[in-house]
């Protein structure tokens, strides 16, 4: 396992170790004892799991407010994803920025989110199968969404019509939300 950064500092690119042969590959998807030697010490409780039938299905932001706020790592093993990572701590120096890493079944890496990042992605193949990790259980009352298009924010999602959920339509500009996270 190796880590990339990104730049923003805390988000982090995992690439597993990917081990193989004429009969296929072989790789760990998850070591706690791996990440902590390369300076993860996260213990995530739920894995959660998500489809998405066609290419430009774009999901987020999505974050738990606090003190239920989620750190993430996700993975795409099915299709391909452009996966984003927005600042949302106020006072950090990297406030309201965002970073994007492409995930795949083919490249098998992960994006570690931590605690007080918004997080989507957008689905750049049909047929996408997305696996992520999360270190807090998920709490309906805490789970909030910012709009995927807030202009204080510009993600490039690389799409003009994306398909998006009516919870993802009716998501509140930045401005308007409740968003509680400090650097």
């Amino acid at each position: 396992m190796k880590i990339i950064d990104t730049n923003i500092p805390d988000v982090k690119i995992i690439e597993p170790q990917v081990f193989g042969d004429h009969r296929g590959w072989f790789y760990e998807s998850y070591s706690l004892e791996k990440l902590k030697k390369l300076g993860i010490d996260t213990v995530f409780v739920q894995d959660n799991r998500s489809y998405s039938q066609k290419k430009g299905t774009l999901r987020g932001i999505h974050f738990q407010k606090s003190p239920m706020s989620q750190t993430k790592m996700i993975c795409c093993t099915r299709g391909k994803i452009l996966d984003v990572a927005v600042d949302l701590r106020k006072n950090s120096p990297t406030y309201l920025k965002w970073v994007s890493a492409e995930l795949s079944e083919k490249n098998k890496r992960y994006l570690y989110i931590p605690k007080g990042f918004g997080h989507g992605f957008v689905t750049l193949t049909d047929d996408v199968e997305v696996l992520y990790k999360v270190d807090e259980y998920y709490s309906p009352e805490h789970d909030r969404s910012i709009r995927f298009d807030d202009e204080q924010i510009g993600v490039d999602w690389g799409t003009e019509s994306p398909i998006l959920s009516q919870k993802d339509l009716n998501a509140p500009l930045l401005c308007d939300s409740d968003v509680d996270f400090v650097y």
